[in-house]
C-alpha cells in the first residue's frame, strides 16, 4: 500500500486589522503647551473658530489672558490706559472676549433701525484708534468725548483726534504721483471702536480698509474715507464717515494731519450731536456681523449709499428746474396779461 502523506491545511486568510490608535493625537499634548505654545499663535477669528471644535479647546480657547492679549495685539489703542485694560476685562458675558465680539465685525446694516430714542445716550465716548499701513501702527490714539453739554447737543457732530497743526510722521514714504490713490487703497487699515463705559459696550464705525480715496484740488493732500452705513427710523439710511487726511513732509515721509469723524444723512446734511448720539446708542446697542467679507460688504454699501444720494440730488435739481420754469411761465403769463389788459382799454 502506498504512504499517503498528511494534507497540509492551509493557513486561514488573515483579516487586515484597522491599526491601533495613534498615542500622539492633539488631545494627548499637555494642556500648558497648549496653552502657552499654540493658541497665543492664533489671531482672533481662528482662536473662535478653535473654541468650536472641541469641547476640550473650548475650555482653553476661553481664557481672559488670551482674548486680552489679542485685543491689545489688535487695537494697540486699548492697551494705552490702565483704565481702559480694566473696562475691558470688565465687559460682561466674557471680559475681553465680549469685547472683541463686539469691535471685530462690521455693523450691520439694521445695527441702528427700530432703536428707541427713549433710551438715553452714553454722557460719554471713548474712542479707540489706530491706523495701519501695510500691517504697520502708523497712528494710534485713545480719545475720550463728552456727549452730556448743551454746546455738543446742539452742534454739527465731530470728533476730532488731531488739532489743526499737528501732524503725525509716519516712516512711510509718501507717493505723490497717480498711483498714490490706489496704493492706499489697498494697504492702509482703520479700526475706530465707540466704548460705552458706563453701559460697558463698543462697536466698530469703521470699513477697516478705505471706501475711497480722493486728492484735494488746493493742497493736493489725499483724503482717505473709511464709513459704515447705518439704517435707522429717523433718518433713513446714514453715513458715519471717517476722513484721514495724509500729506507729504520736506524728507518725503507721509505724514497724518487730520483724523475725524462725523456722521451725514442721505441729503448730505451732517447731523447735530443729539441725533448722532441717538444713532450711535443704537451701534452700540444693536446686532453686530460676523466678521466676515467685511472690506467688501462695506465698500458695497458705501457705494448703495452714493449712489442714492447723487440720485436723489438729481432728482432734486430736476424739481427745482421744473419750479423755476412754472415761475418763470407764470411771471411771463402775469406781464402779457397786463399789457394785454393796458392795450385793449
Amino acid at each position: 500500500m502506498t504512504n499517503r502523506s498528511p494534507r497540509k491545511k492551509m493557513p486561514a486568510q488573515q483579516v487586515n486589522s484597522p491599526p491601533p490608535p495613534s498615542a500622539t493625537g492633539f488631545s494627548t499634548l499637555h494642556p500648558d503647551i497648549v496653552e502657552a505654545h499654540i493658541l497665543p499663535r492664533l489671531d482672533g477669528p481662528s482662536l473662535a473658530s478653535a473654541a468650536c471644535c472641541t469641547t476640550t479647546l473650548r475650555r482653553h480657547s476661553g481664557q481672559d489672558n488670551l482674548w486680552s492679549n489679542i485685543c491689545h495685539s489688535t487695537w494697540p489703542s486699548t492697551a494705552a490706559s490702565p483704565q481702559v485694560s480694566q473696562l475691558i476685562s470688565a465687559f460682561p458675558n466674557g471680559g475681553p472676549r465680549t469685547f472683541f465680539s463686539h469691535a471685530f465685525p462690521l455693523l450691520t446694516d439694521q445695527s441702528c433701525h427700530g432703536h428707541s430714542s427713549l433710551i438715553p445716550p452714553p454722557p460719554e465716548l471713548l474712542s479707540a484708534v489706530d491706523i495701519k499701513y501695510h500691517d504697520n501702527l502708523i497712528f494710534t490714539k485713545l480719545h475720550e468725548t463728552s456727549t452730556d453739554g448743551g454746546w455738543f447737543r446742539s452742534s454739527p457732530f465731530r470728533i476730532d483726534l488731531l488739532e489743526p497743526k499737528d501732524v503725525v510722521p509716519t516712516a512711510v514714504k509718501y507717493l505723490a504721483g497717480d498711483e498714490s490713490a490706489a496704493e492706499i487703497l489697498d494697504s492702509m487699515t482703520l479700526s475706530w471702536i465707540l466704548i460705552d463705559p458706563i453701559g460697558r459696550r463698543a462697536a466698530n464705525i469703521s470699513s477697516h480698509k478705505p471706501v475711497a480715496v480722493q486728492r484735494h484740488w488746493l493742497t493736493g493732500e489725499l483724503q482717505v474715507r473709511f464709513a459704515s452705513i447705518l439704517a435707522t427710523a429717523g433718518h433713513g439710511h446714514v453715513q458715519a464717515g471717517i476722513v484721514v487726511t495724509c500729506g507729504g513732509s520736506e524728507s518725503g515721509e507721509m505724514q497724518v494731519r487730520e483724523v475725524k469723524l462725523e456722521i451725514e444723512d442721505v441729503d448730505g446734511i451732517q447731523l447735530n450731536g443729539k441725533d448722532s448720539m441717538v444713532i450711535l446708542e443704537g451701534a452700540l446697542a444693536g446686532k453686530k456681523g460676523t466678521g466676515k467679507n467685511r472690506v467688501r460688504e462695506g465698500r458695497r454699501r458705501y457705494r448703495e449709499f452714493e449712489k442714492t444720494k447723487r440720485e436723489r440730488r438729481e432728482r432734486k435739481l430736476r424739481t427745482e428746474g421744473a419750479l423755476d420754469m412754472l415761475c418763470l411761465a407764470s411771471g411771463v403769463s402775469i406781464v402779457l396779461a397786463f399789457w394785454c389788459y393796458f392795450l385793449c382799454r
